[in-house]
């Protein structure tokens, strides 16, 4: 998941920082005020896309980390693993990683928002500039919290397979890798 997570946060990034030197290139020409100039239009889509990716990504490490600590939380009820130290730690990164990945979705909206209001002529364009500025700093701050969090988690997820190994041997199963080559072979 970190090799994932790694692109996703390099093509998120890119986007974003795209997205805000168009917007610098189109506020200087004035495209905003002049249809023949195509360039606000295409700050907006980048906009758009920036948006989008920005929530898909975190929304992804939503998912990630729902789905690792429900499976560390039943593996462990299964095998009577007990909570500390690996699902307790599970639910603790969860917990880190939530807020900045929620921030990282919320500040690009509000950005995009701000957009909205000076495309209307509602706002000035000084609200939107330092909110696509901070989206960009939050989404930085956030993918080394992510990042630093899935590394951990997906030791923690090791820790566990070895563990129920350990449990199996004891109980004199096969292990895990061992069942599932069994099972696959039964299913043939």
């Amino acid at each position: 998941m970190t090799r994932i997570l790694s692109r996703l946060a390099a093509f998120n990034l890119l986007v974003l920082l795209t997205a805000f030197v168009v917007g610098w290139i189109s506020f200087s020409r004035g495209s905003l005020r002049n249809p023949d100039d195509r360039t606000y239009l295409l700050h907006v889509y980048l906009g758009l896309i920036a948006v989008i990716t920005s929530l898909a990504v975190h929304g992804l490490i939503f998912i990630y980390f729902l789905g690792t600590g429900r499976w560390v939380k039943e593996v462990a009820i299964a095998y009577r693993i007990p909570d500390q130290p690996l699902p307790k730690l599970t639910r603790d990164l969860k917990r880190r990683t939530f807020p900045p990945a929620l921030t990282a979705m919320l500040v690009p909206i509000a950005a995009a928002a701000a957009g909205a209001g000076v495309a209307t002529r509602q706002w000035g364009w000084h609200s939107h500039a330092l909110l696509a500025l901070v989206s960009i700093l939050v989404n930085v701050w956030a993918f080394w919290v992510e990042y630093r969090s899935v590394a951990i988690n997906a030791g923690v997820i090791d820790d566990v397979m070895r563990e129920v190994d350990r449990i199996r041997a004891e109980r004199g199963l096969p292990s895990n890798a061992e069942a599932i080559r069994q099972d696959e072979a039964d299913q043939t």
